[in-house]
């Protein structure tokens, strides 16, 4: 029953955005006070022949590069971390999203003078991976919401693998990622060599993340090692068996990039793929603070942000990344940037990530003392410091409510 009931959640979930509004790529303007997104779209996707959808879930022989300019309705009309999808076409760009342009680009050159037209000043680009079930618009305007309220001073580059959309489809999804992981890694190839770009952080979501890993696995082993202007690599959610990605990670060698997880054990889009996977646990879903994960991660040195705690919009718990203002300012403020997430950043809630992980053992009335931000930290490049931390918020407590935080 509970497989039925997921599967039925997901039905819905997928009813619901079938409800929007198709072509919403066709250009509709701007409005006063709004904002927007100069993105540049990479596809594996076939070109479509729908007005407004521009490229379809089918696969394509071809990467297609496309600029796309996305506006962004003034503050006071929007919630952040959500995307105002039009209710009708034209959409209405003082509330809603809408499209201002859509530049086809030829090849090399075009893609190089978009680079030099939008990379900023710390010369960043940030590369971002759509997950499972996602249209090419689906992945634009998300994408465009993340950059625009995370403030990150990056040239945003999205790559859309072909993803029918439908939940019913999650192999040929699958298999999708593992025909454009080539594309991936050429595109990853380009930018890296580009001798404008200073840095690249890389960006993937769910299903997108396998792709992501195995474009840099295949890089390692093709050039024996990973490009190092590939600083960083973010993983929301990763729908990745747990196995496997212990597996690319080693085979990436040591000169690795900088990895971050964010996980959320309550995350039901994961719970499904893990059950139709032959209930492995996907990575997405660990509990950083149990073993053999906690040693695995303090080896490989990979941090991870536990969302579980953290309350959000989407029924699937599976979007928290993007729809959370805290982790969205997260993002931008420094993980995109390739920086230590710290006390200032979060507050007292990593103290209690310390905690768990094993600091403290016993947290007692601690932990309704201390949690300020529902997002806990593991990363072991910092547990010392985490550590002391949790010592003095211990021995503060007992010393103010007579309980007692062992060391």
């Amino acid at each position: 029953m509970g497989r039925v009931a997921t599967v039925l959640l997901l039905a819905s979930v997928l009813a619901a955005c079938a409800s929007r509004p198709v072509g919403v790529l066709v250009p509709s303007g701007t409005a006063g006070g709004a904002s927007e997104v100069d993105l540049l779209v990479a596809t594996t996707r076939a070109p479509s022949t729908e007005p407004g959808v521009l490229f379809s879930g089918e696969r394509s022989d071809e990467l297609s590069l496309t600029e796309i300019v996305v506006s962004i309705p003034p503050e006071k009309s929007r919630t952040v971390g959500q995307v105002q999808w039009p209710k009708k076409l034209p959409a209405n760009p003082e509330r809603e999203f809408s499209t201002v342009s859509v530049t086809p680009l030829k090849g090399k050159d075009d893609a190089q003078s978009w680079l030099k037209g939008n990379l900023p000043k710390s010369r960043r680009v940030l590369i971002f991976v759509h997950g499972f079930n996602n249209r090419y618009e689906d992945a634009v305007y998300r994408y465009a919401q993340i950059v625009h309220d995370s403030g990150t001073d990056v040239a945003p580059v999205i790559f859309t693998w072909p993803s029918r959309a439908s939940v019913f489809d999650y192999n040929y999804d699958k298999e999708s990622t593992n025909y454009s992981r080539d594309a991936l890694e050429d595109l990853l190839h380009r930018a890296a060599r580009d001798p404008k770009v200073g840095e690249i952080t890389v960006m993937a979501h769910s299903m997108g993340s396998w792709v992501t890993v195995e474009a840099l696995r295949q890089m390692a082993i093709r050039d024996g090692r990973i490009a190092p202007k590939i600083t960083d690599v973010i993983l929301a959610s990763p729908d990745l068996d747990v196995d496997v990605f212990g597996k690319q990670i080693q085979a990436m060698g040591k000169a690795r990039p900088k990895f971050t997880l964010f996980v959320s054990r309550d995350d039901r889009a994961l719970n499904l793929s893990r059950r139709i996977s032959g209930n492995i646990d996907r990575l997405g879903q660990i509990d950083p603070t149990v073993e053999p994960y906690r040693t695995q991660l303090e080896t490989a040195g990979i941090t991870v942000l536990d969302l579980t705690a953290l309350k959000g919009g989407d029924k699937l718990n599976h979007g928290k990344f993007a729809e959370s203002p805290e982790v969205v300012q997260l993002l931008g403020n420094r993980l995109i940037a390739g920086q230590t997430v710290t006390d200032s950043d979060v507050g007292l809630g990593e103290r209690i990530g310390a905690v768990t992980l094993g600091t403290a053992q016993t947290v007692g009335s601690a932990a309704s003392v201390a949690v300020s931000t529902p997002i806990m930290i593991f990363d072991p490049r910092t547990r010392a410091n985490y550590g002391n931390q949790v010592r003095r918020l211990g021995q503060s407590v007992e010393n103010t409510v007579g309980s007692t935080v062992a060391p």
